[in-house]
């Protein structure tokens, strides 16, 4: 089949497959004598395996340790958990780092009236001029 036809049934496009050959992700397809790629049933079972370890957050260096592993029958699964598990630490992190940005966000939305004064608290906290009443405090001053 060509880039087209694999990229479809595969799910990822084919400008994605172009560049996985080209970073070394995958194997550069066969040739057709039109210079062609073709593509077989084994290079869309590995597309659909990429495009789903993409999708579960994985990076592409994780992904080439994950084939690696998926392609070696002899792996211990000792090491596909031990990949798993540290991804999953990096998800719980980047969740608590988002949590901790929403929380904020939060707070600096409560404590802006959203009314016509020129006092805004967001846009204290982002110019690093900290609260607006601190602010107030130091006109007065």
């Amino acid at each position: 089949m060509n880039i087209g036809t694999a990229a479809r049934a595969s799910g990822i496009p084919a400008k994605t497959i172009r560049y996985y050959e080209e970073i070394g992700l995958i194997q550069p397809a066969e040739r057709s004598d039109g210079n062609y790629r073709v593509y077989g049933e084994h290079e869309v079972q590995t597309l659909r395996f990429i495009r789903r370890a993409r999708s579960l957050g994985f990076s592409v260096d994780e992904v080439a340790e994950l084939l690696d592993l998926w392609r070696d029958r002899s792996r211990s699964s000792r090491r596909v958990k031990a990949l798993a598990n540290r991804h999953l630490e990096d998800i719980d992190g980047k969740i608590a780092a988002l949590k901790t940005m929403r929380d904020t966000l939060n707070e600096l939305i409560e404590r802006c009236h959203g009314d016509a004064r020129p006092d805004c608290p967001i846009l204290a906290d982002l110019a690093g001029q900290g609260d607006v009443a601190d602010m107030e405090v130091e006109k007065s001053d």
